[in-house]
Parts: structure tokens; C-alpha cells; sequence
């Protein structure tokens, strides 16, 4: 995995970007599976060597998709996460999932998701996804957007991944989410190796700061970040952008442009900037970032290896769009995945 930033993880590894495979799973519009391919491909050869999915993504169709993708790839070579809580079933004869059953996804196979945080569930929803992966093994499961079940994860499901780990089926277990408060709970009370916290850990929000992060340094839990981009506010900050999958408020796509404003007056993209924000915490070991395209794939990297000034994050402090009391990550560029530094917009 490339280099994108300079604080240290629980493991003493540096901040790295791998890839979040939602898109795979035909989010918000189809792909083609050449495309798919690309992108998978394209990640390896640039270093992005942890991939992300979920049984959730397209009912299966990210991790079918990204199971071919990975067919003649040695399994040593990259490392993989997928998620449990969500068991599919096939549709039956005739019956079709209702439109919000889809969840943003679309094209997608005929099946439907079930919560199952059962023992048998759990277990049945892991050894289908490795089916679908076409792989023997996953290095971490997390149990996935489990803050509405919190009593059947703390009866059964949470006992089920552990018992996993502790007969050396996959390594590390947690949980995935986008509710930092229910992780930092989770993560004091149980056995918890690693979280995946989506979108509360970002430029436009830093909810994690206060609850999460905490519990993770103390207890020598690894955090990866996901919706770095909140949905694709950070990426693009216009009116009708997303952010947390639904179109942004006003008010938010104007704070985001003043973000892009004072980033720009350094010369940085608030792409760059996004990417290397959650680096500065050093209980955060790496994030994971989607892409419609290679050529996504290769503007992230590129971008993860950005020249950033140190004055430039002390400008967002002194505008009043990031606090006083954050942590803020290293100046400087960081090395990109074959070892060169980024300098700017023509770098690679």
C-alpha cells in the first residue's frame, strides 16, 4: 500500500490508501466489468495493496466482481476486508426487490439483504462471501452499520466473529460504520482489533475527534477511515453534491468552498488536502477511497502524495474551518508508492 501520509498507526506503519470497492457494486450508476477490472488493476500496480468490500455492495456484486478481478493475482500480495450482518438471499420466482431495497445501488443481481447477526449467520455470510471473492480466506471482517442491533451484536454476533478469529479463520475483526459515538461504545467494551469509520473523521466532519479516536488510542485499536470525501462534497463542492449520500445543504457546500478556497491560495487541491487529513491522528492507520475509473484510481494516489505546506493547515485553523485542538498531519509531501515524492499537480 503507498505511503500517503507521515503519522504512524497502532502497528507502527505508516498512514496508507487503499481501495473501497462500493462502486463495483454499480453505486448510483452501472459499471462495466472491464471497468471494474481497470480499476482493481490499476490499485495493485500503484500500490493501493488492502481492498474493501461488502456483501451490502450491490448484493454481492462488488465482491463477484471483485473475485474475478483478483482471479491469477497471488493472494500474498494484497489483503482483504469484507463485512457480516447482512446474510443475501435469492429473490424468489417473480418477486422483485422493492426500489428502497436498492440502498443507491443499481443493476444489481436478484437478491435481497436480510440482518442476521446470528452465529449460523454470521458464519453462512462469510463463507459466501469468500465464494464470491474466490479466495480461502479474509484478513477482517467487520460487522457493518450495526447501530440499530447493538443487543443481537453483543448476544451473537460479536461472539461469532470472535470465535472466527480465535480458530484462525481471518485475523482481525471490528466493526464498519458511519456513527463514531456506537464505535467508540463498541470499541470500550469488546475486543475490538480494528474499526472502519466512515465519514466522521473528514475536513467537513471531525465527530470522531471527540469520542472515537480516544477510546482507539487507549486501547491500541487501528482505525481506517472511509468516506474521506463525504459522499463527493470534498471531491467536488458545487451545488447538488452529495454529502452522506444524499444532496448536500447549502450551508455545508459553502463551507466546503471556503475550504477549496484557502487550500487553493497554497496551491493545493481540496482533493489532496481531504486525503491527507485524517493522517494526522496517529491511531489512524489507513483510508480507504473508491473510483469510478482508473484514471480515479491514479488522480487519488497522485493526489495522496501532495505537497501540502504546513501553513496551509494553519490558515484552515486561523479561518475558523478547522479547530484549534486538532491534530493536524505532517507538512511537506509524502512519498508516493514507488517511492518518489509528490511535488505537485505533474507528479506521479
Amino acid at each position: 500500500m503507498p505511503v500517503t501520509g507521515t503519522g504512524d498507526g497502532p502497528d507502527g506503519g505508516a498512514y496508507t490508501l487503499g481501495l473501497g470497492c462500493a462502486q463495483l457494486g454499480n453505486l448510483h450508476a452501472p459499471m462495466s466489468e472491464e471497468t471494474a477490472h481497470a480499476i482493481v488493476h490499476t490499485a495493485l500496480e500503484l500500490g493501493c495493496r488492502h481492498l474493501d468490500t461488502a456483501p451490502h455492495y450491490g448484493v454481492g456484486l462488488s465482491e463477484e466482481r471483485l473475485g474475478r478481478a483478483l482471479a491469477g493475482v497471488p493472494r500474498e500480495t494484497y489483503t482483504l476486508s469484507t463485512k457480516v450482518g447482512r446474510r443475501l438471499r435469492s429473490l424468489a420466482p417473480g418477486e422483485r426487490a422493492g426500489s428502497e431495497e436498492s440502498e443507491g445501488f443499481v443493476d444489481t443481481p436478484p437478491r435481497a439483504r436480510v440482518w442476521d447477526f446470528s452465529r449460523d449467520g454470521v458464519h453462512r455470510t462469510l463463507e459466501a462471501s469468500l465464494e464470491r471473492l474466490r479466495t480461502d480466506h479474509v484478513d477482517t471482517v467487520y460487522l457493518h452499520d450495526v447501530e440499530n442491533h447493538l443487543r443481537e451484536v453483543y448476544e451473537t454476533g460479536f461472539p461469532a466473529l470472535a470465535e472466527l478469529r480465535a480458530q484462525g479463520v481471518v485475523r482481525h475483526i471490528g466493526f464498519g460504520m458511519n456513527y463514531s459515538d456506537v464505535l467508540a461504545r463498541l470499541t470500550a467494551e469488546l475486543d475490538v482489533d480494528s474499526v472502519l469509520c466512515a465519514g466522521r473523521w473528514t475536513l467537513l466532519d471531525r465527530t470522531a475527534h471527540d469520542d472515537l479516536l480516544p477510546v482507539c488510542a487507549r486501547r491500541g485499536t487501528r482505525v481506517v477511515v472511509g468516506g474521506i470525501y463525504n459522499s463527493g462534497l470534498l471531491a467536488d463542492p458545487r451545488p447538488g453534491a452529495r454529502y452522506d449520500y444524499r444532496p448536500a445543504p447549502d450551508t455545508l457546500v459553502q463551507r466546503a468552498q471556503r475550504l477549496q478556497e484557502v487550500c487553493a491560495r497554497h496551491g493545493v487541491p481540496l482533493r489532496a488536502a481531504a486525503l491527507r487529513f485524517p493522517s494526522g491522528h496517529p491511531s489512524v492507520a489507513s483510508a480507504v477511497v473508491g473510483a469510478c475509473s482508473a484514471e480515479e484510481v491514479r488522480d487519488n494516489v497522485r493526489l495522496s502524495a501532495y505537497d501540502i505546506p504546513g501553513a496551509m493547515w494553519h490558515d484552515l485553523v486561523a479561518e475558523g474551518l478547522l479547530d484549534a485542538d486538532l491534530p493536524l498531519p505532517t507538512p511537506g509531501p509524502a512519498p508516493g508508492p514507488d517511492g518518489a515524492d509528490g511535488k505537485g499537480p505533474d507528479a506521479r
